[in-house]
């Protein structure tokens, strides 16, 4: 099948920056759509970035500005750039990917998460 790890998550301070990234591995042609979304505690789920194979992207208000996300086809890795970092933004940070491969194609699949703690 195809599993999705991220990494590069931990604690900030408010003002720092950091870079996740997620990397797709298994049985995989192509990936179409790639993103971020997160959770945090009592809240909904939202939608950070997500960027195309084209590459385009496209960002949630709440870190327009403050967020790029990036991509390598070569490395099927999609990466989260995240500076100016808030409180706000404390969160589980899952990434996903929509996949071609010998199972299906536009299947998606999502990372465990990462947590991301952004102190005051």
């Amino acid at each position: 099948q195809v599993q999705l790890v991220e990494s590069g998550g931990g604690l900030v301070q408010a003002g720092g920056s950091l870079r996740l990234s997620c990397a797709a591995s298994g049985s995989i042609f192509s990936i179409n759509t790639m993103g971020w979304y997160r959770q945090a505690p009592g809240s909904e789920r939202e939608l950070v970035a997500a960027i195309t194979g084209g590459g385009s992207t496209n960002y949630a208000d709440s870190v327009k500005g403050r967020a790029t996300i990036s991509r390598d086809n070569a490395k099927n890795t999609v990466y989260l750039q995240m500076n100016s970092l808030k409180p706000e933004d404390t969160a589980v940070y899952y990434c996903y990917g929509n996949v071609n491969g010998p199972f299906g194609y536009g299947i998606t699949y999502r990372g465990e998460g990462i947590l991301v703690t952004v102190s005051s």
